[in-house]
């Protein structure tokens, strides 16, 4: 990596400053007075700003992210000494110093290793000999004043030189920020005093204590931060893989070996020149980073939120290429970067490790040593285990046999083992005996299907494979998906974290653990042991061809086709699992954009599927993909959804399904619901009966109608118009309510605005009319609360809100109006979609629409649907992160599909302009009011 010129000299004369500011000494008479000050401020304002403008024009320009930081610190620098100057000179003049007037200035933490972000924090120490003098205090108020006035965050302590190395031997922050000191201006004889005596009195007896402070230390940062490094918005100084990390690093580095720059670790034998390399490379781009997500926002932001990816990806210049927009192409880069700091930290602690073994005294030596005795791995003599991790024999285990690659894995899975940092250090270098010979060998891929479908713990060690590069080279697809993300809201992981996490959740479902989570999937692993090893490789690939101009589906089952037989598997299992990694969505879209009532849906996934034994290895895949998307992303709803779709399918497969006609089944219901309707008169039972059509008797179940007659004779009881009923339902994380209202052509426009306003995420919507004029209509919102009675008090109040908005009580607009977008969605780009299709559904029109989420849409699309004279009978509701996929099943309002070319065009322009916002569907106070009347 070429170094950047600092080019120091231009961004700030010192010398030039002090003059001015002597000049405004002159000027006003009163240095201490308020006039000086006023022009001092003013002065100094004008010097940062420009300062800081020319560091970001030379970013632009060069794009040297250390160098940057540098600047910016040199500014800061010039700074202060020129503030300092001008106290001591003009406002608080000491004509005759005692011993006790005198003050050093110096730099600490991050300022102290002379590298600044634009927002960061400017941590001074005014350094003393003794205590503070009135004198010392006057500067110390003064400096810090016009330097907060200048709207910096200034973060300082003021000290004497015992002061600072007695409070360093108890806290471990002190002392690391004493570590970094530089000294600034003022007596350099203290702070040489200082240096002196902090590195007699404290680093020279406590390496061990600090090293193991600071290593908590990250570990407890990376579980507040989130413990992957690939998180889709990760936090670039104290994330997993950021800056800290490797300011972490250069700590340790100083403290143990007593280096005062990171080039002489390489001297120590802790960094190869090739790998100190890549640790300034990573340095200097993550500093880049920082320096213009600082820039940008104008504040210290640290968090790569999807807002400001963009914008960043367009100041470091990264442009699109097919299949990858410019912001993915950055965000790769980024996580590359952060996957190798992961891999300097491992080598830098296997150096300190050996380093600390060295330095044992006495008996402790001996009992480290027995602790520490190698011995061999059952089964070769490559490998030993050393302190209970599994490492190389010597140094030419892999030139002598590249299937020891594989091994070292194999055995570490067999025995459970952790992996010797040593080891992992010459795998990484070995990289280059894995070629095509080696991808082709039987054994080698033996030993990697052992370890992808072993019974223990296979994420863990595809893992390492990936962090070590292997899985990179061994699958060179594999390699292309690593570190790459997926710019939306729904992945939370890179494509290769995602693949992992589910081989994850697979090996999970085959141990049996969160049995309750999908209990189908747990169920048919049994039976689908002697097809584990397609499984688990369907899981793997089923991703590995996203970032491709082309479909990543149908690109991947290439990549398992070709691959597949090489890896031992038959002609019909490399199809078993090409057809898998084509089909693993599926399952997925059709659970949740489809009505599973509707038995044209589940002819149509029959017709996909085949076979039940498909069937089995489809919904398993689909429940491990869901689940490895990240947190909240799986609910017990979808769970649902897949569980219905696979028995319905089950059940016609196996030749189960009924082919009873629909009268006669619906006839069939009628009977069944006044049989159950005991307490009943007859009368009203049979008044009762006739209000429902077919299709509620069809699509409800017979409990829910039972519960539904009550709700409607308790209502009528009662004399209310409009009435709601809730049922929570814990295991499938939703929530019902019912409404029970005339009818009226924007009734589901007015409740999903209502929802929308109570901020309740429909995810289904059943709509049923009786033969009175009335609606009961079904709303599935997602569960908030855990607890029943909290979730049930929840939605009596989304309840009470439908009322109100179809009573006219509340005006929905302004409410809605009133809720925030969700945070980054207006950093995404989504075309809007509407299609019409005739052949998904015997009996409907199916429109489906996609686009950019936003509060109220649904409500808007529904109003939209009403206005185009379109009769709902279901609305499935599915949301990927920022993106909507919402699902109508539609009439004309005598009851027919909607056939006309021309109307179906003037839908689609319609709905196409409400996902745009173009023309919001907002229902008027009359006709909100109206669907009450």
């Amino acid at each position: 990596m070429a170094k950047v010129p600092l080019k120091l000299g231009e961004m700030i004369d010192g010398e030039a400053l002090r003059g001015k500011l002597a000049s405004i000494a002159d000027d006003c008479g009163d240095a201490a007075g308020h006039a000086a000050r006023a022009a001092v401020l003013a002065l100094l304002r004008d010097e940062l700003a420009a300062g800081r403008a020319r560091a970001e024009t030379m970013l632009m320009s060069d794009g040297g992210g250390t160098a940057c930081a540098a600047r910016l610190s040199h500014v800061m620098d010039e700074i202060i000494r020129a503030l300092q100057d001008f106290v001591i000179q003009h406002v608080y003049t000491s004509r005759n110093p005692s011993s006790a007037e005198r003050m050093a200035i110096v730099a600490v933490g991050g300022y102290g290793r002379g590298t600044l972000a634009p927002g960061s924090d400017i941590d001074l120490l005014f350094l003393l000999p003794y205590k503070q003098t009135p004198w010392g205090e006057q500067v110390t108020e003064y400096v810090l004043y016009v330097l907060w006035d200048l709207g910096l965050k200034v973060g300082h302590a003021t000290r004497n030189v015992d002061e600072c190395v007695r409070l360093s031997r108890t806290d471990i922050t002190i002392r690391t920020a004493v570590l970094e000191a530089r000294y600034i201006c003022g007596d350099t004889g203290l702070f040489e005093e200082l240096l002196e005596r902090f590195d007699h009195e404290l680093v020279r007896h406590s390496g061990s204590e600090f090293v193991q402070a600071k290593l908590a230390e990250r570990d407890e940062r990376h579980r507040k931060a989130g413990e992957s490094r690939y998180l889709v918005e990760p936090n670039v100084k104290d994330g997993k893989g950021g800056l800290r990390d490797l300011h972490t690093l250069f700590w340790i580095g100083k403290y143990y070996y007593r280096v005062r720059n990171g080039e002489e670790l390489v001297g120590r034998g802790v960094f190869t020149r090739k790998e100190y390399l890549l640790f300034r490379k990573a340095e200097d781009f993550l500093w880049a980073v920082r320096c213009h997500m600082h820039f940008h926002a104008g504040k210290a932001e640290e968090r790569l939120h999807f807002d400001i990816q963009r914008d960043i990806a367009d100041r470091l210049g990264y442009t699109s290429h097919p299949g990858l927009s410019a912001v993915e192409r950055f965000m790769k880069h980024y996580f590359l970067v952060a996957k190798d700091v992961g891999d300097l930290t491992r080598i830098f602690c296997a150096a300190l490790e050996e380093e600390q073994a060295k330095h044992v005294p006495g008996i402790n030596r001996i009992f480290q040593t027995f602790s520490r005795r190698r011995r061999k791995v059952a089964g070769t003599s490559d490998f030993i285990v050393d302190n209970h991790r599994i490492n190389v024999a010597d140094p030419e285990v892999f030139e002598r046999d590249p299937v020891n690659l594989l091994r070292l894995f194999w055995f570490a899975d067999k025995h459970g083992l952790e992996y010797h940092p040593e080891a992992l250090k010459l795998l990484r270098r070995s990289l280059k005996l894995i070629d095509r010979n080696l991808r082709r060998d039987a054994e080698a891929n033996r030993l990697f299907l052992d370890v992808m479908t072993s019974d223990r713990n296979p994420e863990l060690n595809l893992r390492r494979m990936n962090e070590a590069g292997v899985l990179s080279k061994l699958i060179p697809d594999f390699g292309k998906i690593v570190a790459m993300m997926q710019f939306n809201m729904y992945h939370h992981y890179t494509v290769d974290e995602h693949l992992l996490r589910c081989i994850g959740v697979l090996s999970e479902i085959e141990h049996g653990d969160d049995e309750r989570i999908h209990p189908l999937a747990h169920s048919l692993m049994p039976g689908l042991r002697p097809q584990r090893e397609v499984l688990y490789t369907a899981v793997l690939l089923h991703d590995i061809a996203k970032g491709r101009p082309e479909d990543h589906s149908e690109a991947g089952a290439r990549i398992a086709r070709r691959m597949c037989p090489h890896m031992g598997f038959s002609a019909a299992e490399t199809e078993t699992i090409a057809w898998l990694v084509e089909n693993h969505l599926v399952m997925s879209m059709t659970a949740q954009t489809r009505d599973l009532n509707d038995r044209k849906t589940i002819e149509d996934f029959a017709q996909v599927v085949q076979s039940v034994e498909r069937l089995k290895l489809l919904l398993v895949l689909t429940v491990c993909d869901i689940r490895g998307v990240g947190p909240g992303v799986w609910n017990g709803w979808k769970g649902q959804l897949l569980r219905t779709l696979y028995y319905e399918t089950e059940l016609l497969l196996t030749g189960g399904f009924s082919e009873i006609p629909r009268v006669k089944r619906a006839a069939h219901a009628r009977e069944q619901l006044a049989a159950e309707l005991s307490g009943w008169s007859e009368d009203a039972r049979a008044r009762y009966v006739r209000l429902h059509y077919e299709n509620y008797l069809l699509t409800v179940d017979l409990a829910d109608q039972i519960r539904h007659a009550e709700f409607v004779r308790e209502a009528d009881a009662s004399g209310k118009r409009l009435a709601t009923m809730v049922k929570t339902y814990g295991f499938e994380a939703v929530t019902e309510i019912t409404v029970l209202a005339p009818d009226h052509p924007r009734l589901l426009s007015v409740i999903a605005g209502a929802c929308a306003a109570a901020g309740a995420n429909i995810v289904d919507a059943l709509v049923f009319t009786t033969a009175d004029g009335r609606a009961l209509d079904t709303i599935l919102i997602n569960r908030e609360f855990d607890r029943d009675e909290d979730e049930r008090r929840r939605a009596e109040r989304v309840g009470k809100l439908i009322e109100e908005a179809l009573s006219g009580k509340s005006w929905l607009p302004e409410i809605i109006e009133k809720r925030r977008k969700k945070r980054g969605s207006r950093a995404f780009r989504i075309t809007p979609q509407a299609e019409i299709r005739n052949t998904l559904s015997n009996r409907f029109s199916v429109i489906e629409v996609s686009g950019l989420d936003r509060p109220g849409l649904l409500s808007e699309i529904t109003g939209a649907l009403s206005d185009l004279s379109l009769d709902i009978a279901s609305a499935h509701i599915t949301t990927f992160g920022e993106k909507v996929i919402d699902t109508f099943y539609v009439t004309d309002l005598t009851g027919q599909k909607i056939e006309n070319p021309t109307r179906q065009a003037a839908i689609r322009e319609r709905l196409t302009a409400t996902l745009e916002g173009a023309t919001p569907s907002k229902p008027s106070r009359t006709s909100q009011a109206a669907a009450a009347e």
